[in-house]
């Protein structure tokens, strides 16, 4: 039987909140009855929604405040001023052992660097990184970094790949996942001094993963490998493209289906297609990205998603929290601590 878990919510963070919160609350919990809730946020706001939903009286409980993290508000100025806020007594509640988790849907600098401040770091990990998932033509795949680390070392790429490949074992439960570096070109001249120096020690080191070595861009949804590691910059590039790809190509689709009566009844023969690829894309399915590196379970949800989005933010986390995920990348990271000598003899970043 699985233990009961408590997840803490920054219930007025995200675009549609507290609404999405509430109803991604009520679908959550009807795929983790195990799981229960702590709410900070404006009573005066929650408890009409709450009202309309009996189903969570039992599995949730309340905490006011009318303060909120902004989307615009800086993360420096919220570490002065925001310990009030809804998002910081969330991710205290976990700092305090009260939760075994927080999702939150707000600014996502001010959630990592809160985060980073009352959780602390994971032994040996120098910087947190932002994991997200990707719809690939194998299923899915994780990426990392998403956006934490504009710069990155060799090191702070090795701990990236470990955590990445420890990550997509639990979440997709692939006995050895692949783990690739995203390059300019897959050959081993190609890329700056730290990619080639973290694909040389990840070649030469005997880290308990399955190192692919350099990929491209159209590998990622191709699915070459299960985890994509990559600086901030470049990944969170790599994320804001495909978004907009996406959407780009939603719009053509719609545009030319709409265009005549003969599209409009093509369109019915292929509605059932449509509806397949649909869900194989919908980026609901994917909502959830993870601050790997904290010690402790943060999942940042998308800001603008719906309920169906945030129900699979606190999957994610429930998912990583079942697991103990922190305390198997503990272990993992034990093993590193010999690449971390030889990296630094190496070459020095």
């Amino acid at each position: 039987m699985t233990k009961r878990i408590k997840i803490s919510l920054d219930a007025m963070g995200g675009d549609y909140a507290p609404n999405v919160v509430i109803h991604g609350m009520k679908i959550a919990r009807i795929k983790l009855p195990y799981v229960d809730f702590l709410l900070f946020g404006d009573l005066i706001k929650l408890k009409p929604l709450l009202e309309q939903c009996p189903e969570l009286t039992n599995c949730c409980q309340l905490y006011h405040t009318d303060k909120v993290v902004n989307n615009n508000d800086k993360p420096s100025h919220v570490l002065r001023h925001g310990k009030q806020s809804s998002m910081w007594l969330a991710i205290d509640a976990v700092a305090r052992g009260e939760a075994n988790g927080i999702v939150s849907a707000g600014n996502t600098g001010a959630l990592m660097a809160i985060s980073k401040h009352l959780l602390g770091m994971l032994h040996d990990v120098d910087r947190p990184a932002i994991a997200g998932f990707f719809p690939t033509e194998r299923g899915k795949s994780v990426m990392l970094d998403l956006g934490a680390n504009i710069d990155c070392n060799a090191n702070n790429l090795i701990d990236f790949a470990v955590m990445g490949e420890m990550f997509a074992r639990i979440i997709f439960n692939i006995e050895n996942p692949t783990v690739g570096l995203l390059n300019v070109g897959s050959e081993e001249t190609k890329g700056n001094d730290s990619i080639r120096a973290t694909a040389s020690i990840l070649r030469q080191c005997n880290l308990p993963l399955t190192f692919y070595g350099f990929v491209e861009g159209n590998d990622i949804a191709s699915g070459t490998v299960d985890v994509v590691v990559s600086d901030g910059f470049t990944g969170n590039i790599a994320l804001k493209s495909a978004e907009g790809l996406s959407r780009l190509y939603t719009r053509f689709l719609r545009d030319a289906l709409l265009s005549s009566w003969i599209s409009r009844l093509g369109y019915l023969l292929v509605r059932s297609a449509l509806r397949k690829v649909e869900l194989k894309t919908d980026p609901r399915h994917y909502n959830g990205a993870v601050f790997l590196g904290l010690n402790g379970i943060a999942v940042k949800s998308h800001g603008g998603t719906d309920a169906i989005g945030f129900a699979n933010a606190i999957c994610v986390a429930t998912e990583l929290i079942v697991h103990d995920f922190n305390d198997r990348i503990n272990q993992e990271l034990d093993h590193i601590k010999t690449v971390r000598e030889l990296s630094s003899k190496v070459i020095t970043i």
